[in-house]
């Protein structure tokens, strides 16, 4: 492969220098935290009981079959290269720079989306109730802000610092479901106050004609798990930042989302079971808080709120620090706007600062750009993208895996590998399908298709303008300490583990 002469190819020597600071459980808090399923389920259970009812909690379980064999085709890959861009880097080595930058760019902005979506998420749902303020969209977007200011902050001044907070948020998001199952239990057994047929139950839904059809109520209900058992590819993202990447990477995909599956399932049965009256719970504008209130009490409902606030902040923190390496990746090989800037490294901190900021730079413009009904709207497209990327991630497996190598004692299917493959791949067409078919979602998707043209006019720039980043892969590539020793590798070095495509 040719070294490729442009100003974004320096010597090995002088590119930026990620450190290799985190350790097994923090990978795997990276994934989880992406995920937080105790946040997943505050913030769709309503919707839930809206349009599927209590009983649509059932498709929990179908959505966490489907996407557990996603994440196991996307372990495959992550076993076999470790660097920052996860997809991205993927797709460019084994297809060519160009499809791997469309990669790039459709987990830009799904990952963009996704920090803003938190923060504001977090300051309309935890913050603002906890503080005891009133719903008001102005100062909704102004915590949004100071949200995000925050964690760029944190993410820039210590990837270890980042690490041990994100940890922290899964051990309390993980102790809260813990004890709101147990709690909720204890309760309904001494008051006798739990209700088994809640969980066949269609509730409000009970009349709605368009229920079975497509597009209707049942497969709404689906949304939940396909909104939150997403990201767990995050810590792929970091790995270049990862201790024994080949190791640790892929059972922290692979155990993020069987983890997450597990805990949302027991949560939700738990709390449909503890539903009292569903019509008045479904009415609710926060129906897991108005829940836990009814049965244990307004101190309970506050310790919860603000255990849920953490999570959401420590999810918010793993989507900005994945988006800011996904800007990296592909600043570093000069794929990105503003390349030089975006791909520096603070000497000290030994993270990307320009590319975390950007970020935040971002959210100003949407919070300050975009009217009520826009912003909402680019947030809910924001939901179309992963599956997407999930799709193209599958696809992309089918067309490379034979030039893939196997590495000694990596993550591997073995034989099942194939069948795993093509199964996911049913599952994503599956997906999309109910993600696409509800009415309401045209507009969202049309603002996807929006990100993609806008995509396209950046790239025909780079292919008339800068064409030489796009038809090879930098020779010298960015240096990262070693993969299992500590020693200092070259992109090039790493992405060694598979075939060359030439």
């Amino acid at each position: 492969m040719t070294t490729r002469p442009d100003a974004f190819d320096p010597p090995a020597g002088d590119q930026p220098q990620l450190k290799r600071t985190l350790g097994g459980f923090q990978v795997f808090a990276i994934s989880f935290a992406f995920i937080s399923v105790a946040v997943g389920v505050f913030a769709t259970y309503g919707e839930l009981l809206q349009t599927a009812g209590p009983v649509g909690i059932w498709l929990w379980v179908l959505a966490a079959v489907g996407q557990t064999l996603v994440a196991l085709v996307v372990a495959q890959f992550a076993a076999r290269i470790a660097l920052s861009g996860s997809s991205y880097q993927w797709a460019s080595r084994l297809a060519n720079p160009k499809i791997g930058w469309f990669f790039g760019w459709l987990s830009f902005w799904y990952l963009a989306i996704a920090v803003v979506t938190m923060a504001n998420a977090m300051a309309s749902q935890a913050l603002m109730p906890l503080l005891g303020l009133d719903a008001d969209e102005g100062v909704t977007r102004i915590l949004t802000l100071a949200i995000l200011v925050v964690q760029a902050a944190l993410v820039i001044a210590s990837t270890r610092l980042f690490g041990l907070i994100t940890s922290a948020a899964v051990s309390v998001e993980l102790g809260i479901i813990a004890v709101i199952v147990v709690a909720l239990l204890v309760v309904m057994a001494i008051t006798s106050g739990g209700d088994v047929g809640n969980l066949g139950a269609r509730g409000v839904s009970i009349g709605d004609p368009h229920y079975f059809a497509i597009g209707g109520g049942l497969m709404a209900g689906a949304l939940m798990g396909l909104t939150t058992l997403v990201g767990f590819d995050s810590a792929a993202n970091l790995s270049e930042e990862a201790k024994n990447p080949f190791r640790n990477v892929p059972r922290a995909i692979v155990g993020s989302v069987i983890a997450a599956s597990v805990a949302g399932l027991i949560f939700l049965i738990v709390l449909t079971l503890a539903i009292t009256d569903v019509d008045a719970v479904t009415a609710d504008p926060s129906p897991v808080a108005a829940i836990i209130r009814g049965q244990l009490g307004p101190v309970w409902e506050r310790i919860v709120i603000g255990g849920i606030a953490f999570a959401f902040f420590g999810a918010g923190m793993v989507v900005m620090a994945a988006c800011s390496r996904q800007v990296f990746a592909m600043a570093r090989d000069g794929r990105f706007p503003a390349a030089r800037l975006m791909s520096r490294v603070n000497p000290r901190t030994r993270t990307p600062v320009a590319a975390t900021v950007s970020i935040v730079v971002i959210g100003v413009v949407l919070m300050l750009a975009l009217p009520g009904d826009a912003l909402n709207q680019l947030l809910v497209g924001g939901t179309l993208l992963p599956a997407l990327m999930y799709g193209a991630i599958v696809v992309l497996y089918l067309a490379v895996r034979s030039k893939l190598e196997r590495k000694a004692g990596g993550f591997n299917l073995g034989r099942f590998e194939l069948p795993v493959t093509i199964v996911a791949l049913l599952w994503v067409g599956v997906a999309l399908f109910v993600l696409v078919t509800p009415p309401e979602s045209l507009i969202p998707a049309l603002v996807v298709l929006g990100l993609i043209l806008a995509g396209g006019a950046y790239f025909a720039w780079l292919m008339i303008f800068r064409r030489s980043v796009l038809e090879t892969e930098p020779d010298g590539g960015a240096a990262v300490e070693g993969v299992e020793t500590g020693e200092t590798v070259g992109v090039v070095e790493v992405a060694e583990t598979v075939e060359t495509v030439e």
